[in-house]
């Protein structure tokens, strides 16, 4: 996979010990990588980091993206050849709560890990992780393109345009030319197994399933264009083995959407509800006085056909398998009897390989 670029490569991961990052750390020890990640913390408990036994698989390093010697200082001392940038202030609700902190975390963290790859040398990529939220929302139907406006009502959605602002000036200042390719990728309303976060409708449903209750939905009409969390990973590691192996143009210095055809948008309910029919007993209820009041926007979607004409990538799955995998990974943790001996990490490495094949069934460059 991904031309073999990431086998004896040594690849920096910040914000590895979160959903998204302990499965990029996982698909990257399976490919052959030396991987080491930077986090701040292990940001719940459970948490797919330690259910996967990443202490024992990755180079652990724990500092502050918001503090430039930590970041550097843990970049100088593996020497990698590749970087993607995950750590971050992830969820809306808690950026109201605290925008200091998100703002810190998700602007200043972003320069902070540019100027260190900017002094670190033999850094031949960077791949700055942001999110669909940077756009400014105007719940249009079509999907953003990424030469749409940047903005964000809430704290959160405007400190990711803020760290696509602030990676556009460095490249822009300081990256035009050089040995280090950079780019940044937008994804959002992804899901899949080992995603213990607060306020977030898989994790809440998992919960709520694990301890024999059922869920009540907040934002049940929201639509969403749900992908599973190996979607745009596949999009991140097939853009940065591009770039590593020197394919500069229409790629460095660019941004990217990685995101599902429309037709895989459905509701928060819809989804629930598919989850549900995985797992006996669960049963799904919706909060109407809440559901009035929540601030999350109704609409959200990406254009993605810059990443299809210029990387050849386009998203694997169909919203029934997105919803399998994730459903199944969790009662797999929940039931062990259901996994059939295997370890949460080989189980793991059973669903990447189960993703890979359909993604090179269906024509995906990066898996031929």
């Amino acid at each position: 996979m991904f031309d073999g670029q990431y086998a004896g490569r040594r690849v920096f991961i910040t914000g590895h010990t979160g959903f998204k990052g302990s499965w990029l750390a996982a698909w990257l020890v399976s490919l052959g990588a030396e991987v080491c990640g930077f986090s701040i913390d292990v940001p719940t408990e459970p948490s797919g980091f330690r259910e996967l036994g990443l202490e024992g698989r990755v180079r652990h390093i724990t500092g502050d993206v918001a503090n430039l010697d930590q970041v550097e200082e843990a970049m100088a001392s593996f020497r990698p050849q590749i970087v993607f940038h995950m750590a971050a202030q992830a969820l809306v609700r808690p950026s109201y709560e605290n925008p200091l902190l998100t703002f810190r975390t998700n602007a200043m963290g972003t320069l902070n890990l540019l100027e260190a790859a900017r002094r670190v040398p033999g850094i031949g990529a960077v791949v700055c992780i942001t999110s669909d939220k940077c756009y400014r929302n105007d719940e249009w139907e079509w999907g953003y393109r990424e030469t749409d406006h940047l903005g964000g009502h809430d704290p959160y959605s405007a400190s990711k345009a803020c760290a696509e602002i602030i990676a556009h000036s460095c490249f822009a200042s300081f990256f035009h030319s050089g040995e280090t390719g950079l780019a940044t990728v937008r994804a959002g309303n992804v899901i899949g197994g080992g995603d213990w976060a607060l306020d977030r409708i898989v994790p809440d449903c998992a919960r709520a399933f694990a301890g024999g209750a059922s869920v009540t939905l907040r934002s049940p009409w929201a639509t969403r264009p749900w992908q599973h969390v190996l979607e745009p990973l596949s999009g991140y590691l097939w853009l940065g083995a591009r770039l590593l192996r020197g394919d500069r143009k229409g790629l460095h210095a660019e941004a990217f959407n990685f995101g599902p055809p429309a037709e895989v948008n459905a509701t928060v309910k819809e989804l629930a509800d598919a989850l549900s029919a995985h797992w006996p007993g669960f049963a799904v209820h919706v909060d109407r006085a809440a559901a009035r009041e929540a601030k999350e926007c109704n609409l959200l979607k990406l254009c993605c056909d810059k990443a299809l004409a210029r990387l050849d990538w386009h998203a694997a799955l169909r919203l029934e398998e997105t919803v399998r995998l994730t459903a199944l990974w969790y009662l797999a943790y929940y039931c062990p009897e259901e996994r059939g001996g295997l370890s949460m990490f080989d189980f793991t490495g059973r669903q990447i390989a189960e993703y890979a094949s359909l993604a090179a069934q269906r024509g995906l460059l990066w898996a031929r």
